[in-house]
């Protein structure tokens, strides 16, 4: 099966679209890995919040890196049971996952907290100032307008 890279479409967006997650679930293969689930959200304007479904994990056992606009986050669970416990049956998934997200260009990672089980990744949209649109004002000419006086042929 063909792989089909959209990475560089993201890079034309402003945020996330709903489209290239389409995208992307059509290009993966059917064994594609689903763990663990996730949302992406519009929480203002310019901001962005990514939440992942990471129970079991603690803060120690996740990390996150931002590098030339991906988002990796990591999670490995560290392997003990407990003090004097033998386990007779793993029905509590222990698997180590990787997500990886594509950024757009001028988002930022600007924080990180994990709750209830929950991973909250909040992202900020930096715009240079340089690369604003910027308003140009009209200045009028103060100089009035000579009037020119038009002589009859006689």
């Amino acid at each position: 099966m063909r792989h089909v890279d959209f990475s560089p479409l993201y890079r034309s967006t402003v945020g996330f679209d709903r489209l290239f997650t389409m995208l992307d679930s059509l290009a993966q293969p059917e064994g594609a890995q689903t763990y663990p689930p996730y949302n992406i959200e519009r929480t203002g304007e310019d901001s962005y919040r990514i939440s992942m479904a990471v129970a079991g994990f603690s803060d120690d056992e996740l990390s996150i890196e931002a590098h030339r606009n991906v988002l990796t986050v990591k999670g490995e669970r560290k392997e003990g049971n407990g003090e004097g416990s033998e386990l007779l049956y793993r029905g509590i998934a222990s698997r180590a996952f990787e997500r990886r997200f594509q950024l757009a260009d001028h988002v930022d990672v600007v924080g990180a907290s994990l709750k209830n089980g929950l991973l909250f990744v909040d992202l900020k949209r930096n715009i240079p100032e340089e690369l604003k649109p910027r308003k140009i004002a009209i200045s009028a000419s103060s100089a009035k307008a000579k009037q020119i006086e038009a002589k009859t042929a006689a």
